[in-house]
């Protein structure tokens, strides 16, 4: 009884974190889409998406005092450019063609870009492995065997992308990641609390003899 009412709160406590995870990731996305031109939704015209380099990517098109439309480019320090579309159109034309095909290929601006691409690469590296770990374990064991440590790739490869998503404010692997980052905790938790740590700890044990009176 004591056992099931662990697994239900140790339950409610995945699913509670994954719920946190992501309201944490949209209250972020959300600041992100906030930091730009003070105004109500109402005073903008529209968002666009443009990478110039030291600038964020997201640049707001908007009315200007004398009613013409101007571009607001917030920048990584602080400042904000407004610009009329010519001069716009003649800062986008400048900076890309500054990009390399590394910029290019990778979708980023800088090399805090590139950091953000590498994180992304070992955490899916990380969640591919553990296949490749789940297969090499089964075929010394001759069985399918699930050993923990695939649970542990899961998660750490998991919890990385999660990042990554987030900082590409990807909703879609945000939300994929966070729903098997619980599962992967959960299993966790029933191999440990169980003291099931290696393949051999898994596989079924045979009946206790019967015994003699």
């Amino acid at each position: 009884m004591l056992a099931a009412e662990e697994g239900q709160v140790s339950s409610r406590l995945g699913w509670v974190a994954t719920v946190a995870l992501l309201v944490a990731s949209g209250a972020w996305g959300a600041q992100e889409d906030g930091s730009g031109v003070a105004g109500s939704a109402a005073e903008r015209a529209a968002h666009l998406k443009v990478q110039l380099p030291g600038a964020e990517e997201e640049v707001d098109l908007e009315r200007g005092e004398s009613g013409g439309l101007e571009f607001v480019v917030a920048l990584h320090d602080g400042r904000r450019l407004r610009l009329d579309p010519e001069a716009f159109a003649a800062l986008v034309y400048r900076e890309q063609g500054r990009f390399t095909w590394w910029n290019r290929l990778l979708n980023v601006t800088s090399p805090i870009g590139v950091a953000w691409v590498g994180l992304g690469f070992l955490g899916q590296l990380l969640f591919s492995g553990r296949m490749l770990v789940q297969w090499l374990v089964s075929e010394r064991e001759h069985r399918s065997v699930v050993p923990p440590v695939f649970w542990w790739l899961s998660l750490a490869g998991a919890s990385m992308l999660i990042v990554y998503f987030v900082w590409r404010k990807d909703i879609v692997g945000t939300v994929g990641q966070a729903t098997g980052w619980a599962i992967y905790l959960r299993n966790l938790w029933l191999i440990y609390r169980s003291g099931s740590r290696s393949p051999g700890d898994l596989a079924p044990q045979p009946p206790p003899p019967p015994r003699t009176s």
